[in-house]
């Protein structure tokens, strides 16, 4: 089996879809960049977080798209300006849970793990993205193996 396949299958058994749009817009980035020299673990990691809502879908559909007009080999791109928006946010004292997802994405594409910074206050919603993006990520991780 693929890995498509098999990471769609752990996501599925995972329950870590939120609703059928959810995995629609997955499925079709996956589907889509999957077989780009740029793709990675990581990169599926968020595109995961991305497939949460149409606003996200749509940023990363264009970030994407950047990426294979411009041939890259890799998201080094796409992790500077994930960085460089992270650092806006952080700058206009606008840390919240914005903030924590793109860290957590900039986290997937540097294949590290994420860790919230102690005593963060983050709005429920997004902790509970956050949780859910941490089990899509593992189980991401067991279908590359």
């Amino acid at each position: 089996m693929k890995f498509k396949e098999k990471c769609m299958q752990e996501l599925d058994e995972g329950g870590l879809f939120e609703d059928s749009g959810h995995r629609t817009r997955f499925k079709e980035l996956l589907d889509c960049y999957g077989d780009y020299p740029f793709f990675s673990k990581g990169l599926c990691k968020c595109m995961y977080l991305s497939a949460w809502d149409e606003e996200h879908f749509a940023m990363m559909l264009g970030i994407l798209t950047e990426l294979t007009l411009g041939k890259e080999k890799d998201t080094m791109e796409m992790r500077l300006q994930g960085e460089q928006m992270a650092r806006e946010y952080m700058a206009e004292e606008k840390i919240g849970g914005d903030t924590y997802v793109l860290q957590m994405s900039n986290a997937f594409l540097d294949n590290r793990e994420f860790h919230m910074a102690e005593g963060a206050k983050i709005e429920p919603e997004y902790e509970y993205i956050l949780r859910r993006g941490l089990a899509a990520a593992e189980r991401i991780e067991r279908a590359a193996t």
